[in-house]
């Protein structure tokens, strides 16, 4: 029975394909009925590439049919189940064509008109005015953080230059982990979220608020790895979060806000337009 289905969608190809050499662009034979419907070989055309092989177009072309047939099948039971309000669909064609047709226009005129420039003054003043809209919903620090193989040589100055703010003991670690480590990480600049952080240690911190205000340097170790965690700065949930963590937030909200007014703008000015030159009347 399989072969037998193999060869039929074989076949169906071969005519298909042939079709398309000599330009004939009528149905072609069926291949497929639900009912009073029903598919041709031409319905294949835009379903299957010209550039691949038999064997895959036969594959293509089984699940283009079986799909069809599902499809067909599920429209003939809601036909028969809904209601004629619910087949009804001209008015409910209508609202989306209509919503679709404002929705392109105004996505236009935002493309045209938005200004995109959002400058860092700007970010800074609707920060400063809107500080309980930017609370912290975790804990956040600017950390270095060393993973190293216990077999590693020089710990001891490892242990020395992970707590050491100069340039100097910096490079040296940089060197050194380049050499050793499984994993260096230096958020110095960005604040990171601590659970990532949290996730790398082989112990679970019951109290991150608490090891946070009491904890700078920390010193693990497990069976496989030592690991050192030097927390430059922290900041808690509740608190309100710093600029820099959430400029691209802000920045993101402004914007928004830039097209709302974009929009409500050219709305209200096409509908004074409009009343001025009596184009409608309310009654």
């Amino acid at each position: 029975m399989k072969m037998n289905k193999l060869l039929f969608y074989i076949i169906i190809l071969l005519t298909f394909f042939g079709c398309k050499r000599i330009g004939n662009h009528s149905e072609g034979r069926p291949i497929a009925r639900v009912y009073d419907k029903y598919l041709y070989s031409s319905d294949l055309k835009n379903a299957i590439p010209s550039n691949i092989s038999l064997s895959d177009s036969t594959e293509l072309a089984r699940d283009f049919i079986d799909k069809w047939v599902r499809k067909q099948l599920l429209l003939r039971k809601a036909e028969l189940n809904l209601t004629e309000e619910d087949k009804n669909l001209e008015k409910q064609i209508e609202n989306y064509k209509t919503s679709l047709l404002i929705f392109k226009y105004e996505q236009n005129h935002i493309k045209q008109k938005l200004d995109t420039i959002i400058n860092h003054r700007e970010i800074e003043e609707y920060y400063n005015q809107y500080p309980s809209n930017f609370i912290l919903n975790n804990n956040i620090v600017k950390a270095l953080f060393l993973q190293i193989p216990r077999s590693s040589p020089q710990i001891y100055n490892v242990r020395r230059w992970y707590k050491s703010d100069s340039d100097e003991s910096l490079k040296k670690l940089e060197s050194y982990a380049f050499q050793y480590a499984t994993e260096y990480e230096y958020f110095n600049d960005d604040w990171i979220d601590f659970t990532e952080i949290e996730k790398r240690l082989p112990v679970k911190i019951d109290n991150p608020d608490r090891y946070l205000r009491y904890r700078k340097y920390i010193d693990l170790k497990d069976s496989t790895y030592y690991y050192f965690l030097n927390i430059k700065d922290y900041k808690l949930i509740g608190t309100v979060a710093p600029l820099s963590y959430i400029e691209e937030d802000i920045q993101a909200i402004m914007m928004t806000k830039r097209k709302i007014q974009l929009i409500n703008k050219l709305e209200s000015d096409i509908y004074n337009d409009a009343l001025n030159r009596g184009y409608f009347t309310i009654f």
